[in-house]
């Protein structure tokens, strides 16, 4: 069959537009990687070894989280230079204070405990009239419900004061208003499915309001949430010892009791003893190293082989003083109980391990520091939770 100029015209039309479409997203591929580039400078490499490493590793060696919200347990032997070296400056990850903040928020302050500019995204929207709080929540309610990580709604006033987070039952009325959604905790980033949820959601509620919105690249979103979560995984680690009966029999609940509250311990809810800084804050926790938990009653007739003492190395100001107390504590609780101080193995403690540890706890702590994320700062117990 013949084809005529029209079905040739047609057919040249479609393969310069199949062409012009294919030759956009390639420059949209390498602008999106040039600014990825840009903002997040450099790799980073594993606080301690990798999952591979750790298991053919000739000596027992700290060991980082293989998941999500999954912890292994670390453990050491008895030589120091089982633990690696930190990566040198080439390796390390460029600071995460230094990501670009939500556009707009340098014109107004927003509280960092809820709307930080490195842990969240935060989108704001304007509206040409006072909105009731009321009616905007029950507009959020429906697709919030379904992220994982946390949102917090804010809003100010028309006098021009301060941001502040909405509780449920504010009955205010906002012309501003700002959403942040946490990008990421221990159980990793946020998804590409629950960051698009949230942009639609957030220009669902702009737009039913006759607000003004301004959306940034949700790409780049999503590229710093990674960065942000592979940094902080690499510098994720909780330090574990143990304290076990010298002769392989038990501990006494109630001795364990007595002891560990004169070693400044407190019995908590959730069954650990906990040790807590001036301000409140948790510096470490002793529990039982079998199944059952150290509840306030049941102590009284327990008999345990163990216990566990854990330090969480990003959520403590001082990592150093802090594992030093712990040392301190469980050399006393073993003291007092007839106990030994080993390790996940079973493995006495040498003094060269000690010290290893507590060199590793100031170096991952100092590379939270120059990552802009201060130990046991707000940012660092949101990041790390």
């Amino acid at each position: 069959m013949a084809i005529s100029e029209l079905q040739v015209a047609l057919i040249g039309a479609g393969a310069v537009g199949v062409a012009l479409v294919w030759g956009y997203n390639v420059w949209q591929d390498r602008r999106h990687r040039k600014t990825a580039d840009r903002i997040f400078k450099g790799g980073q490499g594993d606080a301690l070894l990798t999952g591979e490493e750790a298991a053919t590793a000739a000596a027992p060696t700290a060991a980082v989280p293989e998941g999500p919200g999954e912890w292994q347990e670390p453990y050491f032997g008895d030589a120091a230079a089982a633990l690696p070296e930190a990566p040198g400056e080439a390796g390390a990850a460029a600071p995460v204070a230094d990501l670009p903040a939500t556009p707009g928020e340098s014109e107004s302050p927003l509280p960092t405990d809820c709307a930080d500019a490195v842990a969240d995204c935060v989108l704001r929207f304007r509206a040409a009239e006072p909105l009731p709080a009321p009616a905007v929540q029950a507009m959020q309610k429906a697709w919030s419900v379904e992220l994982s990580k946390p949102i917090h709604w804010l809003a100010r006033d028309d006098a021009g004061g301060a941001w502040r987070q909405l509780a449920a039952d504010d009955t205010g009325r906002y012309r501003e208003w700002a959403v942040a959604l946490q990008l990421v905790d221990r159980r990793g980033p946020v998804s590409d499915g629950e960051l698009a949820r949230f942009f639609d959601g957030v220009q669902q509620v702009a737009q039913q309001t006759a607000a003004t919105l301004e959306l940034p690249s949700r790409g780049e979103i999503a590229m710093r949430a990674a960065t942000l979560d592979e940094f902080c995984a690499a510098v994720d680690i909780q330090f574990v010892l143990h304290v076990v009966e010298a002769t392989g029999g038990v501990f006494a609940g109630t001795k364990l009791r007595g002891v560990a509250e004169a070693a400044g311990l407190v019995l908590e809810s959730d069954g650990v003893f906990r040790a807590r800084d001036e301000a409140g804050g948790e510096l470490f926790t002793v529990a039982n190293l079998g199944a059952e938990r150290l509840e306030a009653e049941s102590i009284k007739s327990l008999a345990t082989h163990g216990l566990t003492l854990s330090l969480d190395v990003p959520r403590v100001t001082d990592g150093v003083a802090a594992f030093d107390r712990v040392l301190a504590v469980a050399r006393q609780l073993a003291t007092a109980l007839g106990g030994l101080l080993v390790d996940a193995q079973r493995a006495p403690l040498s003094d060269a391990m000690i010290d290893a540890i507590r060199a590793k706890t100031a170096e991952l702590q100092q590379r939270m520091r120059d990552g802009g994320i201060v130990p046991g700062s707000t940012r660092a117990l949101r990041l790390f939770s």
